[in-house]
């Protein structure tokens, strides 16, 4: 069947929903709809015909008449049967809406064929917008053939553990998609996704600017040489800002030589002598063998965007610890507040 979409704006063991990643978007909370279907016509819109049960379109009637009551509940089908035939008039296979749809619409819009999904989040129907190339709409009367998206090729509804889950797959050149993550424990499940935002930020980083460094300590190593080296043609106190900096930066390859099982002292006393030899600055800690090896000849490589930001934050904050004089304890002391009654309470 053609398909075409509009979006309205207005699990087994433990599941979550990632989004903003290349290829399928997926979303909850359905009304009616048809199980399976490709080549969609989508329309995304933000409220869609439950004037009664949204909070926005709540109004206080008094009524006197018998025959006003009626007219009141006529002149709501055909506003419900308006907007519906808005809808309809540029015949969608699918229907994305934020809010609510009344009893009246479904039975409309099922009389079209028109699946509907309702109570989305807006950052979903964005999402959805940008996935199949509708147009999120807030007024049904203002619906062009522009609003709505083709470029979704198959919409199906799954049934993952205890909930249904509608997939909107096979989109052309999607500019937003969802990955979903499945685990045994919800431990598990946050430490996959920790590990998933880390990898997608490190690619962010490094499309944002894409210089590298040798990982595996080398870089902290040739950095401490530096310091260490420019602290020798100094002399008195100010030769030691430099050294303590280079000891503090030793602190990453220590520890990756202590996580591998390694021996501390014999290991970085050989990365130091290493890094005094010339062409020898990539060279750090494999974190599998917990020997030394060649950065380079290895391919573990760090964005420079961060490393540099972790020098900086870190020379900053040692900065804030320097300046602070003293603290100063704010606690009562319940010897002289016993002593003084209702008056002043004392403070050390």
């Amino acid at each position: 069947m053609g398909g075409r979409w509009i979006t309205l704006t207005g699990g087994a063991g433990h599941l979550r929903v990632l989004h903003n990643i290349p290829h399928v978007s997926a979303s909850a909370l359905y009304i009616s709809f048809s199980p399976y279907f490709s080549c969609v016509r989508a329309f995304v819109v933000w409220n869609v015909v439950d004037p009664i049960s949204d909070h926005l379109f709540q109004t206080d009637i008094e009524i006197t008449r018998e025959e006003d009551f009626t007219h009141i509940l006529q002149m709501e089908e055909n506003y419900i049967q308006q907007i519906c035939e808005d809808i309809i008039r540029l015949k969608p296979d699918l229907l994305f809406s934020e809010k609510g749809i009344s009893d009246l619409a479904i039975h409309y819009l099922m009389k079209a064929n028109i699946s509907a999904i309702r109570r989305i989040r807006k950052s979903d129907s964005n999402r959805i917008a940008r996935a199949c190339g509708a147009r999120v709409v807030s007024r049904t009367d203002e619906l062009t053939e522009e609003d709505v998206g083709t470029r979704a090729g198959q919409f199906e509804v799954k049934k993952i553990g205890d909930e249904y889950f509608a997939f909107v797959t096979e989109c052309k050149d999607p500019k937003a998609c969802t990955i979903l993550l499945r685990g045994a424990s919800k431990e598990i499940l946050a430490e996959v996704e920790r590990n998933l935002q880390d990898a997608m930020q490190v690619t962010r980083n490094v499309l944002l600017d894409p210089r590298l460094v040798p990982g595996g300590g080398a870089v902290e190593m040739a950095v401490a040489h530096a310091l260490i080296e420019k602290s020798k043609t100094m002399t008195g106190v100010e030769q030691w800002p430099y050294r303590a900096v280079a000891n503090a930066l030793e602190v990453i390859p220590r520890t990756l030589i202590q996580n591998c099982g390694a021996s501390t002292i014999r290991l970085l006393t050989s990365l130091r002598a290493k890094h005094t030899q010339e062409g020898c600055q990539t060279w750090g800690v494999n974190g599998e063998t917990g020997a030394l090896a060649d950065m380079k000849e290895l391919g573990i490589w760090e964005p420079l965007t961060v490393k540099s930001q972790t020098f900086k934050t870190s020379v900053e904050t040692a900065i804030l610890l320097l300046r602070i004089d003293d603290i100063v304890s704010g606690h009562k002391s319940k010897k002289d507040n016993n002593q003084g009654g209702e008056g002043d309470a004392a403070y050390n």
